[in-house]
């Protein structure tokens, strides 16, 4: 990731401190603006039988994360660094792979979004621990995005489970194979 050198900083954090924190603020933008455009993706291109409930489920979650992406980069302004939200920057910087699903079922794609929130909230979860030491205040916006985050997750994954909780996706690795399970299980459940 890009060094984002600090010539000032908010009262109180040592400019050592300010520094990780201000890159824990932009792996979390990349994140999200990367997040917001998936879904927007996922929005234009999902089919089937249960489109229009999908395809309008998706758009909040695009508004929110869109503006938890401005909330980050403002707080990287905030914090005395200068927050990068380029495509190019968001493409050198990532440690995630391009989304790999084009038009698709609704099951395909929300079995592709579980991952894809899976890796989002595991990494918000590794930055509040770590923020913890660092910056509450920040530790404190990345606790309020992720309680958003679970929550679009949970409307993906109630698409995704049986009436016994199971997950169609659950031994998934990777968004092909998650997409390819949740459309097995729900071609094997509505056969029923």
């Amino acid at each position: 990731m890009a060094t984002n050198k600090l010539h000032y900083t908010v009262p109180g954090i040592p400019t050592k401190d300010a520094e990780r924190v201000v890159a824990l603020l932009q792996g979390r933008l990349h994140a999200c603006n990367d997040l917001h455009l998936t879904l927007k993706h996922v929005h234009w291109n999902v089919v089937g039988p249960h489109f229009i409930g999908v395809h309008e489920m998706i758009d909040p979650q695009v508004e929110a994360v869109r503006g938890f992406a401005d909330d980050l980069a403002e707080r990287i302004a905030t914090m005395g660094g200068s927050p990068m939200g380029t495509p190019g920057a968001i493409v050198r910087e990532r440690d995630w792979d391009e989304y790999s699903i084009g038009r698709a079922s609704t099951q395909e794609h929300l079995g592709a979004l579980d991952l894809v929130y899976q890796g989002v909230i595991k990494s918000y979860r590794e930055g509040i621990e770590e923020l913890g030491e660092l910056d509450p205040v920040t530790e404190d916006m990345f606790v309020s995005q992720t309680e958003q985050l679970e929550l679009f997750h949970w409307f993906v994954r109630a698409h995704l489970e049986d009436s016994s909780g199971n997950l169609s996706t659950a031994n998934a690795s990777t968004e092909k194979g998650a997409a390819r399970a949740a459309k097995e299980k729900s071609g094997k459940s509505s056969k029923r």
